[in-house]
């Protein structure tokens, strides 16, 4: 099913992409993209599920060729009344009206059923749609995460994604049953008397001018309300979860003020969107009750004349009512149409990003890693013109400890970011086991790397759910060895439901400590020939530190280690210290040797932590 869908996408347009550069949660509203090549897009999805479509399409057609006899069977009921006898026609009659009734029964079963069917296949594409979105995501770089609004994001997954779905399940039977109406209508009106058709066919223009003024102003202001509306969900779940910030520095009345503007601007969109989307019904009632008027005049005075008989003028205006339902249908199906396709360009938005650089052909897995790193002359920027690192070179043999120190901003993850292949470097090589890293397969090389990022993520469930979350198959009594050597045993053993606990991303029922332990314990339980530790220990305190160090230090025994902090006491012992500034590498040795040629690095340390020479010691953090 996927391979039809991705086929699907091959042949049509891209509808652009979202510029990269920096973040866009309050850039001003897009034009509106290609509507049809939207719709080209949806409807090659639906053809993954073809055999039901088109078996909706033929019941429509059904339904709608019944409903489509009613107005000539009624003519013909009428004039089963003969007035110049004053008599009806009574078998006659009933065998019409019996066929009368045989028509409406059959267009509401057939409707029935139908609506069962298209609910089925409604979801069925909605969930396609969420299960790609989703997993698009995993393959996008990091940096589209890092210049978007995590809650912009997710209101493309939601919202949108629910737009294109109910208006789907709503719109596209009713929708084609219209067109089908609007079609067998016309035909039947120009069987019936062609000089009331082109008496009919006046209001044709109207509708056309109508539609399009209307479409080209309301779609706007419909794309809009969908972009404020992303917008506004960023700054609710980023409010949320900075909410004790926003609290310790009395930023309510401003966070009110931020959310009020933009809650004011989706409330001037949406009410745009639905007044220009609320002209159509109005006007449409409006043509067409003049065309009404005006058949109904010319059929009266034919019928007069004896050109036609009173039944054909009833069946007549019948069916000039159902020629200009339709169009009303249509008229009151437009503004979810409108919002629908507005969220369906947002969503192809995502679909259409880059993705990371899949693995060159011919790359392989990593076997038995021995954790030996080299940089070649390595260059990147997030940004063109804007270098962040510049010429990086240095060699890390297998168990080494490689602490990266310099100012905040200077480079440090990044290059760690590098390593692990979240970014793509722009220039140059890095190399594992004098191996290029482009050459090995993603999965592998990751599965080198154990991880603590200064950011704690947890997520949903235990305590054992979260520890072994970087070797799933690792038994309790695993998970509960990693959990002591990052001391986190102790505090886990004091909860109520020890490792069985849940703890989520975004709660509080751990401390920013704990949870920076279980962090530790779970790249401990990873057992990978490369480490990771960017400020692991930035939020313990002392005490914990040293116990942790420790840890680390059986943790680092034969494994290449990669340290970023500030805390002297982390990475003094290290074999070598990188400082990084200006995008380079400024200095490089050991603590002592670094010291003693009193450059930068000696710098960072007698202005952040007080040297004194005669005496040889350090106290505080850099």
């Amino acid at each position: 099913m996927a391979k039809e869908i991705n086929k699907s996408y091959e042949n049509m347009p891209n509808l652009g992409r979202m510029g990269g550069g920096g973040p866009r949660r309050f850039a001003p509203t897009a034009k509106p993209k290609n509507t049809k090549a939207t719709l080209q897009r949806l409807f090659g999805i639906f053809m993954v599920w073809r055999k039901s479509f088109f078996l909706a399409i033929a019941l429509t057609i059904t339904s709608a060729t019944a409903a489509l006899f009613t107005p000539y069977l009624l003519g013909k009921a009428i004039n089963t009344f003969d007035p110049k006898t004053n008599l009806v026609n009574m078998p006659q009659l009933l065998k019409i009206l019996l066929m009368l009734v045989s028509c409406y029964l059959v267009g509401w079963l057939i409707d029935t059923s139908n609506g069962m069917l298209m609910a089925k296949v409604t979801q069925k594409l909605v969930k396609y749609i969420r299960t790609e979105l989703f997993a698009k995501l995993q393959k996008i770089p990091l940096d589209f995460f890092d210049t978007r609004s995590h809650g912009d994001t997710m209101s493309r997954i939601t919202n949108d994604v629910d737009n294109i779905s109910s208006t789907i399940s709503q719109t596209t039977t009713q929708l084609i049953a219209s067109l089908f109406t609007i079609t067998g209508s016309f035909i039947m009106m120009l069987v019936l008397s062609p000089i009331l058709t082109l008496v009919a066919m006046v209001s044709i223009p109207l509708f056309t001018i109508l539609t399009r003024t209307i479409a080209g102003h309301s779609r706007r202001y419909f794309l809009g309300q969908q972009q404020k509306l992303g917008a506004l969900n960023g700054v609710i779940e980023e409010n949320i979860i900075g909410l004790k910030m926003v609290k310790a520095f009395n930023r309510q009345q401003n966070v009110l003020a931020d959310f009020d503007h933009l809650n004011q601007e989706l409330c001037d969109y949406s009410t745009k969107a639905q007044i220009w989307a609320g002209f159509m019904m109005p006007f449409m009632n409006v043509i067409n009750n003049l065309s009404f008027t005006f058949i109904a005049c010319a059929g009266g005075i034919l019928s007069v004349k004896g050109i036609i008989s009173i039944g054909v003028v009833v069946s007549f205006l019948t069916y000039s009512k159902q020629f200009g339902q339709p169009l009303n249908n249509i008229a009151g199906m437009f503004n979810n149409i409108q919002s629908a396709l507005a969220g369906a360009e947002r969503v192809f938005e995502i679909m259409d990003e880059r993705e990371e650089v899949p693995d060159k052909i011919g790359t392989e897995d990593l076997v038995n890693p021995q954790g030996n790193v080299e940089f070649r002359d390595v260059s990147f920027f997030y940004n063109p013109g804007t270098p962040v690192l510049t010429g990086i070179n240095f060699k890390v043999s297998p168990g080494e400890v490689i602490a990266l120190v310099g100012e905040t901003g200077a480079g440090k993850t990044t290059i760690v970011n590098l390593l692990t292949r979240f970014y793509e470097l722009n220039q140059g090589k890095i190399l594992i086991d004098n191996k290029d890293i482009t050459e090995i397969t993603r999965k592998s090389l990751r599965s080198c790397f154990s991880v603590v990022l200064q950011d704690t993520c947890l997520f949903s469930g235990t305590i054992y759910d979260n520890i072994r979350y970087s070797r799933p198959s690792a038994s309790d009594e695993e998970v509960k060895e990693a959990a002591r050597l990052a001391h986190a045993d102790e505090f886990i053993s004091r909860l109520p439901k020890g490792y069985d606990t849940l703890v989520t991303a975004s709660t509080d029922n751990l401390s920013q400590g704990q949870r920076q332990l279980l962090a530790i314990a779970r790249a401990i339980l990873c057992d990978a020939p490369i480490l990771i530790l960017d400020e692991a220990t930035s939020s313990v305190d002392t005490k914990t530190e040293k116990e942790i160090q420790q840890a680390l230090l059986t943790l680092m025994k034969d494994r290449t280690s990669f340290l970023i902090a500030h805390r002297l006491s982390t990475i003094r012992d290290a074999d070598k210290i990188l400082v990084i500034g200006e995008g380079k590498i400024l200095e490089s040795g050991t603590h002592a040797e670094l010291m003693e040629t009193k450059g930068v690095y000696y710098k960072m340390v007698i202005s952040q932590m007080g040297y004194d020479e005669s005496l040889g010691l350090t106290a505080g953090i850099i």
